[in-house]
């Protein structure tokens, strides 16, 4: 009998996979941009509403259509099959395999202080197959493994955020309101910063890919996905403020480990190697919940094509083994190439146009009476695609290499989908 997990396991899913690269690295590239305290603190409750209003939707196609795959199955049976292979081939490519490789070369960021001249890449590795195997045996290895480190990535956050609100202010500050903070909303940057935003809270979906996995779905999934999406948001408010409180404005813009800067003044620079080592080992979480959900993705696509077909295999207790390591190539593959802004912004601009079109199939399912159903449906959805144009067309505009390369990841599935053939 096939092992199934509860709706806190479920939501500790959903908290692993957003609380990880996005919330300690990202900051340093929006104050680029824009640098009022209110645009910043705008910036991350617009990302966790966002985030709130796709729970929602997800929960009501998850409780729709049941069975894993997310969006795999929900564009394939709304729309066309087309999209849904889409999806399941940026998926691999980026959306899962990206954050993975994100957070391995932010785990060599932050451990810098712990292993100096170490082979960052060399370590990345490492952890992304550790964690493989872990996942390769049953979900029981899986949601202890799993639970283990989430429960540690918790914790760290919220001992973070009680040491920064409670530890008074040094001279220097980046909490800033000297500017005009409704003119900075209007910027173009503004927008482009909700890229990195909307990077930091994916994950919100992530219950939505495992529904199989999951006891009693229909209540299960959108309890786990919308307390997991309420708890991060706040989590991530919380953190922003810690770090403009203790930190000058100089030393954040532009930096990847913004929590080390933040933390670099207390007890004459003690900490630093202590927090440094504790966001590395939360960010195990992160590739965990990565590794888990991906590559249910491309067992869901390999069920239906040809060309997919080999990474179709469960083991014996239902793991899709032959998935779980395509997709920890594809990781370690990113790793090796490209930086980390790069990777984080194609990665982005991938993700928040291909999660508009499955927020935008919900408009054209009639869920029933054991299906959950979005509040005040259609208005989150026709808010959320809104914000998402706007945000896609300012990053075509300003990022514009990086955005090309997202179109033509998704140019490149295409012409394999038609390739390809369904199996009979």
């Amino acid at each position: 009998m096939k092992h199934k997990i509860g709706w806190w396991t479920a939501a500790g899913i959903v908290v692993a996979n957003m609380i990880g690269t996005g919330v300690f690295t990202s900051l340093g590239f929006q104050l680029m941009a824009v640098e009022n305290t209110l645009s910043i603190m705008t910036l991350w409750i617009l990302g966790g509403l966002l985030s709130l209003i796709g729970a929602w939707v997800y929960a009501e196609l998850g409780t729709h259509y049941r069975g894993s795959g997310g969006d795999y199955i929900f564009l394939s049976r709304t729309f066309h099959p087309a999209l849904g292979y889409l999806y399941a081939w940026t998926s691999f490519v980026v959306g899962f395999s990206a954050p993975v490789s994100i957070a391995a070369m932010a785990m060599y960021a932050y451990l810098t202080p712990w292993l100096g001249n170490f082979n960052g890449s060399l370590l990345g590795i490492i952890v992304i197959l550790i964690v493989t195997i872990f996942h390769s045996i049953n979900l029981k290895y899986s949601g202890l493994f799993h639970n283990v480190f989430t429960v540690i990535k918790i914790v760290f956050a919220l001992a973070l955020i009680a040491f920064g609100i409670l530890m008074p202010a040094g001279d220097s500050t980046a909490i800033n309101f000297d500017n005009d903070f409704s003119a900075e909303l209007l910027l173009p940057g503004f927008a482009v910063s909700l890229i990195y935003v909307s990077y930091a809270y994916t994950g919100w979906n992530s219950a939505a890919y495992i529904t199989d996995d999951i006891e009693s779905p229909g209540k299960n999934l959108p309890r786990a996905l919308i307390f997991g999406t309420l708890f991060v948001t706040i989590v991530y408010v919380l953190l922003q403020i810690v770090f403009l409180k203790h930190a000058s404005l100089n030393s954040l813009k532009g930096k990847v480990d913004v929590a080390s800067e933040a933390f670099s003044g207390f007890f004459d620079g003690r900490l630093l190697p202590w927090i440094s080592l504790f966001i590395s080992i939360q960010l195990v979480a992160t590739i965990s919940g990565y590794l888990w959900i991906g590559p249910r993705i491309t067992h869901a696509k390999a069920k239906e094509f040809k060309f997919w077909q080999p990474l179709s295999k469960l083991n014996n207790h239902g793991i899709p083994v032959r998935a779980l390591w395509f997709n920890s190539g594809m990781s370690i593959l990113l790793l090796l190439s490209g930086s980390f802004e790069q990777i984080l912004l194609y990665a982005g601009f991938v993700l928040q146009l291909m999660g508009t079109l499955t927020i935008l199939s919900s408009l054209f399912i009639k869920t029933d009476q054991s299906a959950f159903k979005t509040p005040l449906k259609p208005i989150p959805q026709i808010v959320y695609i809104v914000f998402s144009i706007w945000v896609l067309s300012f990053m075509l505009i300003e990022r514009t290499w990086e955005s090309v390369a997202g179109l033509g990841i998704i140019g490149a599935g295409l012409a394999l989908y038609y390739f390809d053939k369904k199996v009979n």
